[in-house]
């Protein structure tokens, strides 16, 4: 007789359990259409993070350009490099989650990997440029820009420390 009360109190037990996760409200459903949420910013909320960005890319330039102290024989490799740093004036469009929806699975790997290869051309350029540049400096230059160009990706932001 306990053998076969111990397996129906726990079954007991896990389907209230089970009940009380399924009684839980679902939170908030899809939302409608034009309200604010998980959607791309507006147009003007991009342009003033790209002003933005642009304005700190050239304060980051203007101190690194100051400790490197170049010479007016580096000043052409200089201004390509930073021509090479900027990001491209408009950059290429997301595709929107309504036309990706419409793709099979093989054309949206294809799609993926089609972005893949623009952002790799893209590293490439800027990778060229700055191994080109770093060939102009002299030794003690180098130095100062291996220490100022290695910065942790996120420092200065909360909770982004080591893992």
């Amino acid at each position: 007789m306990k053998a076969t009360i111990k397996p129906a109190v726990i079954a007991a037990l896990l389907a209230t359990s089970a009940l009380s996760v399924l009684a839980q409200p679902a939170g908030p459903g899809p939302a409608p259409e034009g309200a604010p949420g998980m959607q791309r910013p507006d147009p003007e909320h991009h342009e003033r993070m790209r002003e933005r960005m642009k304005e700190h890319m050239a304060r980051r330039a203007a101190e690194l350009k100051a400790k490197l102290k170049l010479g007016p024989e580096q000043e052409g490799a200089w201004n390509a490099y930073v021509g090479a740093m900027k990001p491209a004036a408009t950059p290429p469009p997301m595709p929107k989650r309504e036309d990706i929806a419409k793709l099979s699975t093989p054309e949206r790997l294809d799609k993926m990997r089609d972005m893949r290869k623009q952002r790799d051309a893209e590293f490439d350029r800027r990778d060229a440029a700055t191994r080109s540049f770093y060939g102009a400096l002299n030794v003690d230059q180098r130095k100062i820009f291996d220490e100022q160009t290695l910065r942790p990706m996120h420092e200065g932001r909360e909770g982004a420390g080591p893992r």
